[in-house]
């Protein structure tokens, strides 16, 4: 490995491979994180409506909130996608001319994914090796992502507090994880998912962890029958060996016919911006935006 240059250098040394590794060992929970599904993941990424709607609604909340936050200087923020994966959102961001002089960074604890990821984000963005529980910065980035991560951490809460200690004062935390209880399907219990949000968990999670909760907005709202049913009738899945079990997943997680696909994509994509200016009552995922305090200097 060979040693930084830049202000991380106190914490992380640079393999030959690109990746910045943190001086102290990261610890993965390698069960829960399927690395043979990185191409499957990718192309879910680029085509999916789901994933095309989502990346929609955020990226437009960011514009929005970046404006209203009055932030100095949007088109040079440092910003990094915490529990990115292989490193889909901040390849959208990258394709996005409002971003092109942003610092775009990606975390994970899997080495595996952040290898995966090199050739989608290019040299530009950094990656970086991460426990998302112990993370070494101290008010370094100016906007914070966790994006469909929370609910795998059953200690949602120190999460949010070290997101808040990276974060320079007044810097931005997106969130996005699925939403409320009565959504609970099989698929929750197969991605691992620990718990799902509402609109007060959020408020209270920010009280308790040195943010303002500047917006919550459910989505995936003129979907959500359609999304339901699908669900609704559980697989015997508790029964089902590996084999089983990845054929499973590998026909209920795929893109659908183009035709289907576009025809839901277009659907997905009339929530933005009507669902970030007038909130919708419900969606399978919520997004918040939370702001570190300005009196939160640690």
């Amino acid at each position: 490995m060979t040693e930084l240059t830049s202000g991380d250098e106190r914490h992380f040394l640079k393999n030959d491979q690109g990746i910045y590794q943190p001086v102290i060992g990261v610890q993965h929970r390698n069960e829960e994180y399927d690395a043979g599904g990185f191409d499957s993941l990718r192309k879910m990424q680029t085509q999916h409506f789901w994933y095309a709607g989502r990346h929609r609604f955020i990226e437009y909340t960011l514009k929005k909130m970046l404006k209203s936050a009055g932030t100095q200087h949007n088109d040079r923020l440092s910003m990094i996608d915490l529990g990115g994966g292989c490193g889909g959102w901040i390849h959208y961001l990258m394709n996005k001319p409002d971003y092109s002089q942003c610092e775009l960074a990606l975390g994970d604890s899997s080495i595996h994914a952040l290898q995966y990821a090199a050739d989608y984000v290019g040299p530009k963005a950094k990656r970086y090796q991460i426990d998302l529980l112990q993370l070494p910065w101290q008010a370094r980035w100016d906007v914070v992502f966790l994006l469909d991560v929370m609910e795998h951490i059953p200690n949602d809460k120190a999460a949010l507090q070290q997101a808040c200690k990276i974060l320079r004062p007044g810097g931005l935390l997106f969130v996005a994880t699925p939403a409320l209880k009565f959504f609970w399907t099989y698929n929750d219990e197969l991605a691992h998912h620990v718990r799902r949000y509402s609109k007060k968990d959020y408020a209270v999670l920010a009280e308790q962890s040195g943010f303002d909760l500047l917006l919550s907005r459910y989505f995936m709202f003129l979907l959500s029958p359609l999304l339901y049913l699908s669900r609704i009738k559980s697989p015997d899945h508790k029964n089902m060996n590996a084999e089983e079990l990845h054929e499973f997943l590998e026909r209920t997680h795929r893109v659908p016919a183009a035709p289907v696909n576009a025809a839901l994509k277009t659907i997905f994509h009339m929530e933005t911006p009507a669902g970030v200016w007038m909130p919708f009552p419900w969606g399978t995922s919520i997004l918040g935006v939370f702001q570190k305090r300005i009196e939160e200097q640690q």
